[in-house]
């Protein structure tokens, strides 16, 4: 009878890795789709009965909580502040899938976006309100909280129009359509004052000079974290990337879910253009 070799395993395997190809490079993120009938994240927000529940949740939540960072004056739900025990308190909300949902003119408006064209969509119809939102304000200002609204709206120049900032009343608007009544001192827009870019922390920090911030809301990164996008605006001096915005979800992390509240939004965002 003929002998019979027995290859040891480890040399089997050793000649197989050498024969394997090389795995090819994983491929480049695809583009995100703005495509309304392959988004999504678009149809989730408009009919899911989940972000209805996640808005409620949020706001809720942040109702709650509200007698206890009135009462402790020696919190700020803005790092950094100090020495704000004897200023009134504030909270600072963003607008824009925070106050106001906009999902219907991120379903139907011809792309690409264009900052004229929400504003135009907003001037013609009736705002819709994110759920909770009413019932959140009218808590607050019973309880002698001052309600601030940083939008990154930008004003804009309309031809024929001689306001400096026309998008702001628009806003207004909209913000009073949704049942907040609110004066145009607590709306603070994106270029409205020269060093007011869409960097927030510049208006954040003005807000704190004179009051104590005690809860932050919003949608996007940039509603709470300094420097959380792409593009360098001052105060930052470099771009924002997905380590980075990874990286604040730790330095910031006692903050998330006390103090600061935010709200699902994965139609756009300054999410969408980091790497």
């Amino acid at each position: 009878m003929p002998r019979l070799h027995v290859i040891p395993v480890v040399l089997l395997l050793l000649v197989a890795c050498a024969s394997a190809p090389t795995p090819a490079p994983l491929p480049a993120l695809a583009p995100i789709s703005h495509d309304p009938q392959q988004d999504l994240g678009l149809l989730w927000v408009k009919h899911a009965a989940e972000y209805k529940a996640i808005a409620t949740q949020v706001y809720r939540s942040a109702e709650a909580a509200l007698p206890g960072y009135i009462n402790d004056t020696s919190w700020s739900a803005m790092p950094g502040q100090t020495g704000a025990e004897n200023l009134p308190p504030a909270v600072i909300l963003d607008v824009d899938e925070t106050v106001v949902s906009n999902v219907d003119f991120q379903l139907t408006f011809e792309r690409p976006f264009a900052n004229h064209k929400l504003d135009e969509w907003s001037s013609n119809y009736e705002s819709l309100p994110i759920t909770g939102v009413k019932s959140f304000v009218d808590a607050a200002r019973t309880q002698g909280v001052t309600v601030f609204f940083v939008t990154n709206r930008p004003c804009e120049f309309i031809e024929g129009n001689n306001d400096p900032c026309p998008q702001k009343g628009t806003t207004i608007d909209d913000i009073i359509e949704v049942g907040i009544a609110v004066e145009p001192e607590y709306v603070m827009l994106s270029g409205e004052r020269p060093d007011w870019d869409r960097e927030k922390l510049v208006r954040r920090e003005l807000i704190a000079g004179t009051h104590r911030v005690i809860m932050l809301i919003g949608d996007d990164y940039g509603d709470f974290v300094p420097c959380a996008r792409k593009k360098v605006i001052a105060p930052c001096t470099a771009p924002a990337t997905r380590k980075s915005r990874a990286t604040a979800l730790q330095t910031y992390d006692k903050y998330w879910g006390a103090g600061w509240y935010i709200l699902p939004n994965p139609m756009h965002g300054s999410w969408t253009s980091v790497r």
